[in-house]
């Protein structure tokens, strides 16, 4: 009976160290993409021709890979409006730009009297993408004051 109970004893060790020196992973895993977002301040939603909506924004980044990028762009479906960025760059519909800073701001000037819609994209060195979409009406009861 003890012969019978030190061969299982035996057995289970053995199994146990193959199970632990088989599960051992000598490579390091270092996570590069992390998810992050765009948050921004409330926008007006009324503009009218050539006035300029400021839209305040802040990348949140779950994580910090060092060498991530991000780079934006934008698309207007509906109306006419120029997009630039607080340094003065000015975006051409789906050109991408770099995103140098974490806290930036964007400027959008109505160029119409029709309804307006812009697509802004940041897009991460690895592909993550976020989009946010902003809408402006005509305001032309402005005018009229």
């Amino acid at each position: 009976m003890r012969k019978i109970l030190s061969k299982i004893g035996i057995g289970c060790c053995m199994i146990a160290a193959l199970l632990c020196v088989g599960s051992c992973n000598d490579k390091l895993e270092i996570q590069q993409a992390y998810p992050f977002t765009i948050e921004t301040m409330p926008v007006p939603k009324k503009l009218k021709v050539g006035e300029t909506a400021e839209i305040r924004c802040q990348l949140k980044r779950d994580g910090y890979y060092i060498p991530t990028t991000y780079q934006i762009r934008f698309f207007q479906p509906d109306g006419k409006g120029e997009l630039k960025m607080d340094n003065g760059t000015i975006f051409l519909p789906n050109d991408f730009y770099p995103l140098e800073k974490e806290t930036f701001r964007l400027y959008y000037t109505s160029a119409s009297t029709d309804q307006q819609t812009i697509d802004v994209y940041v897009q991460d060195s690895f592909g993550q993408l976020v989009q946010l979409t902003f809408s402006f009406n005509n305001d032309s009861s402005k005018d009229e004051e």
